[in-house]
């Protein structure tokens, strides 16, 4: 069974569930995600299936991604990814829509997604250094990182500092995952689903979900 979607962030609000108990859940615009291509080992190589999800306007779609689509039966979408199957058995075929009802039954779920981009951050907002004292003695250092010079290649000597040294740079708009979310309710109507708790990335972001990798290891 393929139990993975594609889908947009809408924002977070708080539910009740059937006990009464308020949970902080995340909207997610849960396809419907067309499948665009099956893929096997014979000729690809691997085992997998390709989602896409929304759809593109007219004369923004490119004719590589309009032929690739319409292979299908469809139309080119602007969010594109894939599932790995675990065997060869791929229960949809080319053309066929899913929808958040291959959740039913889920109990949790990973979600892919890129993180916020904040821009360049300094070293205290990027790794929560501690900055420098913020007593007399320190002239307009507050907010700096600190000597580097023993972090070189070669101490005392090399040319650069070393690779992953702690500076300020580029913080955010990465992938991230986070895992073992519980799906609170399901909107089959609205394809909308409810996830408790945050979702990487902003309103509006995309995001890959799928059944949880890790869910039997983690805490209920």
């Amino acid at each position: 069974m393929i139990a993975a979607l594609l889908g947009k962030k809408i924002g977070m609000t708080q539910v009740y569930d059937d006990q009464g108990v308020l949970h902080p859940v995340t909207v997610v615009q849960a396809g419907p995600c067309s499948v665009l291509q099956i893929k096997n080992a014979q000729r690809e190589g691997y085992e997998a299936v390709q989602i896409g999800f929304d759809d593109f306007k007219n004369h923004r779609e490119t004719k590589p991604a309009a032929g690739h689509a319409a292979k299908a039966g469809t139309s080119a979408k602007r969010f594109v990814k894939e599932y790995r199957l675990a065997a060869a058995d791929a229960d949809v075929a080319a053309g066929a829509t899913l929808t958040v009802e291959v959740f039913e039954g889920v109990g949790k779920i990973d979600v892919i997604g890129t993180s916020k981009g904040k821009g360049f951050q300094g070293p205290m907002v990027r790794h929560h250094f501690k900055g420098m004292p913020a007593s007399h003695g320190c002239e307009r250092k507050h907010r700096s990182p600190g000597s580097i010079c023993s972090h070189a290649t070669q101490a005392g000597t090399g040319p650069k500092p070393k690779k992953g040294k702690r500076m300020g740079g580029h913080m955010g708009s990465v992938r991230c995952t986070s895992r073992n979310h519980r799906i609170i309710r399901i909107d089959k109507e609205n394809n909308l689903l409810l996830i408790k708790g945050p979702l990487p990335g902003p309103a509006g972001g995309y995001l890959f979900l799928r059944a949880s990798k890790t869910a039997a290891a983690a805490p209920a």
